[in-house]
């Protein structure tokens, strides 16, 4: 599957992670920067990763900043994108499941391990439609 990734200068190192851990699951992985640890703008690398979703670019999208938050906020501009700030693993499950969430906003703050384990889980989870496809298509630009 093809995977987005944008981070902003508090992301970076967890980024470098991700990538590898979704290299080593056989993901090709596009990198929307930034690509050190200078300071960046997080707006600008939520939005190149949620149009390249948008657009059926790529599948799925990982953003990273801080606390995840910022970036959440920025990506879920775009009424096709479905961005979730996820912080514990069950909650990774829930969103793919239930939300079909496509972009996966992480936090630097809650730690490498933890983060990486969400980050499993919400690759590997599908999902379920049925009842949750009609939620999902009220918040998928109905301007509801």
């Amino acid at each position: 599957m093809k995977i987005a990734v944008g981070n902003d200068h508090r992301g970076y190192k967890l980024k470098l992670k991700i990538i590898e851990w979704l290299k080593n699951n056989d993901h090709e992985v596009e990198d929307f920067g930034a690509y050190g640890e200078e300071s960046a703008d997080y707006p600008d690398y939520a939005m190149k990763v949620a149009r390249a979703v948008a657009r059926g670019d790529a599948k799925r999208g990982i953003l990273i900043c801080g606390t995840g938050i910022g970036m959440s906020m920025a990506a879920n501009k775009l009424p096709e994108i479905r961005a979730a700030l996820v912080y514990l693993p069950e909650f990774a499950a829930l969103t793919r499941k239930h939300n079909d969430a496509n972009i996966l906003c992480l936090g630097e703050i809650n730690g490498d391990d933890l983060n990486l384990e969400v980050l499993e889980i919400f690759m590997k989870t599908e999902f379920e439609g049925g009842r949750h496809q009609r939620r999902v298509a009220k918040i998928s630009g109905c301007g509801c």
